[in-house]
């Protein structure tokens, strides 16, 4: 934010000036007159004063270097502490070159000699654009903070209601259709048992094949909407969907399972079984791989779930494109349980994808200063599964 010629002759600076000398306050307030701005400036010379007077708002602080009892670098060093973001200029007869740099390190915007003020009213507003810019900036910044944690706090809502709708509609399939398919199966064997025709019997087999393949067929899409192996484990779960997905696709996948029996907290088996579950459909859809490798570990607190295949990578021409929502679904997924995600890929070598959730609040503390948090910058070709 830059203030214009206009703005400038309207606006009123609030101006805080420390300094002892009323001869020097004088005719700094002269010359800011004189350079066509509009200022109401305060003096103050003790240093109990100028404190309480940091609580009060102010445009500007400008501050001489040598005071009764005390220096501007106090002054300067209280405005620090309170975290303000009023600029801070040191105006002195006597400032030696260090003692600027400083006072430049130290946060003040800037500083003047008082035999040299020609420049002080371009300092001032400019140091005034300057913290306005940055309250802006740290504005935004905070309501960018604010909107990512509603956009969290949705997915993860959206995450959690998806999976109730998931389970609402398995309980329906098990209930109605598969009840339904079941009595129509009784029905039909019944009629099988009693028929005489030789076409009558081979029309019910015919039906009772496509029953069974319906009845599998629900069995099939309960399981992927609410997975009940779930309540045997995590462990279990995971080792049925490997042998599931070797059978289905005929991709080589092993399993390897540090610790059999895992207390986990709820929620987290979930996540790491849809986890496990959208890397591999993904897997057999577009990575062309012979070999997928599954494992799942717990060490310090902390559950990792890692994915490799050998396949064809994430090509260049994937990354980054805008649509891939697959990863970062996966990303919102692992958030609900305080988890991330991790994807690493190389073009002809495989692609590896690991989901890691500390278990409690001081696991993190155990993990390296190193560990990469995940970064979602939508390179995955996951999003077209």
């Amino acid at each position: 934010m830059t203030i214009s010629g206009a703005e400038q002759v309207a606006r009123v600076l609030r101006v805080l000036h420390v300094e002892d000398a009323e001869l020097d306050h004088q005719l700094i307030l002269a010359e800011l007159i004189r350079a066509g701005l509009r200022v109401e400036i305060e003096r103050l010379d003790s240093l109990p004063a100028v404190l309480a007077a940091l609580d009060r708002p102010w445009d500007a602080i400008l501050s001489d270097f040598n005071l009764p009892g005390f220096s501007g670098l106090q002054v300067l060093e209280a405005l620090k502490d309170r975290q303000s973001p009023v600029p801070f200029i040191l105006i002195s007869g006597e400032i030696g070159e260090d003692t600027a740099v400083a006072a430049m390190r130290n946060g003040a915007a800037d500083y003047l000699l008082k035999n040299n003020l020609a420049r002080l009213a371009p300092a001032l507003l400019h140091a005034v654009d300057a913290a306005e810019s940055e309250r802006a900036r740290l504005a935004a910044d905070q309501e960018l903070v604010r909107s990512k944690q509603r956009l969290h706090q949705l997915a993860g809502h959206l995450q959690t209601s998806v999976e109730l709708e998931r389970a609402a509609i398995a309980r329906e399939i098990h209930d109605d259709v598969g009840g339904s398919l079941t009595a129509v199966k009784f029905d039909l064997a019944w009629i099988d048992r009693h028929a005489q025709e030789p076409e009558v019997r081979a029309r019910v087999a015919a039906a009772l094949e496509t029953v069974n393949s319906a009845i599998e067929a629900s069995q099939r899409i309960m399981h992927n909407l609410r997975p009940a192996i779930l309540e045997q484990g995590l462990v279990a779960a995971l080792q049925w969907m490997t042998a599931r997905f070797e059978r289905r696709t005929g991709i080589e996948a092993s399993l390897l399972v540090g610790e059999e029996r895992l207390e986990l907290p709820s929620g987290v088996p979930l996540v790491a079984y849809r986890t496990a579950q959208e890397a591999l459909t993904n897997v057999s859809k577009h990575a062309k791989a012979s070999r997928v490798d599954i494992e799942l570990s717990q060490d310090s607190g902390v559950l990792t779930l890692e994915i490799r295949d050998n396949g064809r990578g994430i090509a260049s021409g994937d990354l980054g494109k805008e649509r891939s929502f697959g990863i970062r679904g996966l990303h919102e997924r692992a958030a609900t349980v305080g988890g991330w995600v991790d994807l690493s890929s190389t073009p002809g070598s495989g692609t590896s994808l690991i989901l890691t959730v500390p278990l409690d609040p001081d696991a993190i503390d155990a993990l390296d200063d190193a560990t990469d948090f995940g970064d979602d910058r939508g390179q995955s070709i996951w999003g077209r599964a």
